[in-house]
């Protein structure tokens, strides 16, 4: 079932709409979950749940999050993420650009990697 980007997109954009509550202007392809269109933890868990039911696809949220990564102490130290976990999330997330994370790789700033094309790119690779 492939989709062109665009529709995958569109579909993406009516998914974070409901689920976050924010204006269709809004939720553009560099949109930042957290830091721009607001979203919470518990606001992933509904996401996942409504783009599996939008496009017919299972998620595992770890998947799509790989939070877990973060909470493995062989993976952070004080509160950077070490190479090896670089390397986790890079082979975890090829759906996310992390080039950014990486010039910092502080904890708190990675929920900065989870952006509206991050999600675009990981459902159009579930659907090809």
């Amino acid at each position: 079932m492939t989709m062109a980007k665009e529709e995958v997109f569109q579909k993406v954009q009516e998914v974070l709409i409901e689920a976050l509550g924010v204006d269709d202007d809004e939720v553009e392809s560099s949109a930042k979950l957290v830091e721009d269109l607001g979203a919470e933890s518990i606001d992933f868990l509904d996401i996942v749940f409504r783009l599996e039911k939008s496009f017919g696809i299972k998620i595992d949220q770890k998947e799509l999050f790989p939070e877990d990564v973060l909470s493995d102490p062989k993976f952070v130290n004080d509160g950077v993420v070490t190479d090896a976990a670089m390397e986790e999330l890079r082979t975890r997330m090829p759906h996310a650009n992390l080039d950014e994370f990486d010039s910092s790789r502080k904890v708190e700033e990675f929920s900065n990697v989870f952006t509206v094309d991050a999600i675009v790119e990981f459902v159009a690779a579930r659907l090809d």
